[in-house]
């Protein structure tokens, strides 16, 4: 199983003043060790590189980032999402514009999302969008 890990996992892994062990952060964690491949994209980095602050903060994650194979949308992967995020609204379901393409590019590359965000969990109840349950 190739995964790819949301913003969400991430912020509490790196977290230095209280790390968070949730299982997530676990999996997290065993997947980086060899498990299986992770995977990121540039808004998950730069989500990430915004939430943190200082210029140690911000090397160590473009150096961490660096070796994860990098997924890049293309435009296809822009009206897919907008499809999906449409399609959802009119089953009452608000998703935000990041979110549904990050959906997007785990549908296409069939790739598990790591997540804490629910929102995610309310796309899949609609997409074939595979996310990683304890």
């Amino acid at each position: 199983m190739s995964t790819f890990v949301d913003t969400s996992v991430w912020s509490l892994a790196m977290r230095r003043d209280t790390p968070h062990l949730t299982p997530e952060v676990a999996r997290l964690r065993q997947s980086l060790r060899g498990a299986e491949p992770v995977f990121t994209t540039g808004l998950v980095l730069q989500e990430l590189l915004q939430g943190f602050r200082g210029p140690r903060a911000r090397d160590s994650i473009v150096d961490r980032f660096a070796a994860l194979p990098f997924l890049r949308p293309e435009r296809e992967d822009h009206v897919a999402a907008a499809d999906l995020r449409n399609d959802c609204r009119t089953r009452g379901v608000q998703v935000g514009t990041i979110d549904a393409l990050l959906a997007q590019l785990c549908i296409r590359f069939e790739l598990t999302m790591l997540t804490t965000d629910a929102d995610f969990g309310r796309i899949a109840d609609h997409h074939a969008l595979n996310l990683w349950r304890r």
